[in-house]
């Protein structure tokens, strides 16, 4: 993946109503009539966070009649580890200009 990738991952995450739907879902799927009763924000709202999870590969969903139903992603759970610990990675050698003279 690119950086422009990590980067809406990192978009989609930075917003403490998307991450309270992801505390929502550890447990399961939940129809958005349920999310939206929790986090007491408007429909249009939900639709607008959903939206980014789902683009950015963290949420799944499916329809049932009028309903959307939302889950995280299997997927994206292995990718998020993944992305951090890519950008976390620690090296204990300096290898800039700092090295010491001999």
């Amino acid at each position: 993946m690119s950086l422009r990738d990590d980067v809406k991952i990192f978009k989609a995450l930075a917003d403490e109503n998307r991450l309270a739907v992801l505390m929502l879902l550890q447990d399961g799927e939940k129809c958005a009539c349920k999310l939206l009763e929790t986090l007491n924000v408007s429909q249009p709202t939900l639709s607008h966070h959903m939206k980014l999870l789902c683009d950015a590969g963290i949420v799944d969903y499916r329809k049932e009649g009028k309903w959307m139903h939302y889950s995280i992603s299997a997927d994206s759970r292995e990718r998020l580890h993944e992305i951090i610990e890519s950008y976390l990675k620690y090296n204990t050698g300096c290898s800039c200009c700092c090295k010491e003279e001999e």
